[in-house]
């Protein structure tokens, strides 16, 4: 009597049912489908960055920052440059199924991908010889292998003046997120803890900001000269 059903994933088979000594019915339990969110982002290709950098350029950004601190100056430009953003560049609903695309893929290496499993679809329901799907998936395998050094040969010898794709495709390759690492503070103490992280880096931006605006007075005067 059969009394053991083998699977390869836990919840696959249920309802096992036996009917006599070698009859033994069961269901093969479907997953249910994944559902891919949607992913609301900026369609730049869409963008009109003339009319964008005319409406940042129509703000008295002097009399806007005037005593404002480098918090409070920060949110008042943030809240013009999102209401401009708003104007100018419309968003668009974006698959999270396709946002991770290697920068390897092109349309070729997608038709070979194609063609590869419609050959192996082919080869399961008997249409195609077994010899004619090793040639199909070698032929993609090696199309795959080929677009992949191509892409990391362009970005190596673009490196000097292409840096962020270069650090991004690295990035993309690893399977890890890290996040900031330890700092060091004014009093030369290594900082581990994330809010005294935080702390560190917001007085670092704030000096930035704190010496640009210092440079801009320099310049054009300052903020209250009429």
């Amino acid at each position: 009597m059969l009394d053991l059903v083998v699977t390869n994933k836990e919840g696959l088979v249920g309802n096992v049912e036996l009917k006599g000594n070698l009859d033994c019915l069961f269901k093969i339990l479907r997953a249910e489908r994944r559902v891919h969110n949607k992913i609301i982002t900026l369609d730049l290709r869409r963008a009109d960055f003339g009319l964008f950098r005319d409406l940042l350029g129509r703000i008295p950004w002097d009399k806007a920052l005037e005593g404002r601190g480098a918090q409070e100056s920060w949110l008042v430009f943030k809240d013009h440059l999102l209401q401009a953003q708003e104007q100018c560049i419309p968003a668009k609903r974006k698959s999270g199924k396709n946002t991770r695309r290697p920068a390897w893929i092109n349309k070729e290496l997608l038709d070979k991908l194609q063609h590869k499993r419609e050959a192996y679809r082919g080869w399961n329901q008997g249409q195609v010889a077994w010899e004619e799907y090793r040639e199909t998936v070698q032929a993609a395998r090696d199309q795959v292998r080929k677009g992949k050094v191509l892409i990391e040969l362009n970005l190596v010898r673009d490196i000097k003046g292409n840096k962020k794709s270069f650090y991004r495709y690295i990035s993309d390759k690893r399977k890890t997120r890290e996040n900031v690492g330890p700092l060091w503070n004014d009093t030369g103490s290594l900082v581990i803890r994330d809010m005294e992280k935080a702390e560190i880096l917001n007085d670092f931006f704030a000096s930035v900001f704190t010496c640009v605006v210092v440079l801009l007075q320099r310049i054009q005067g300052p903020l209250h000269s009429p």
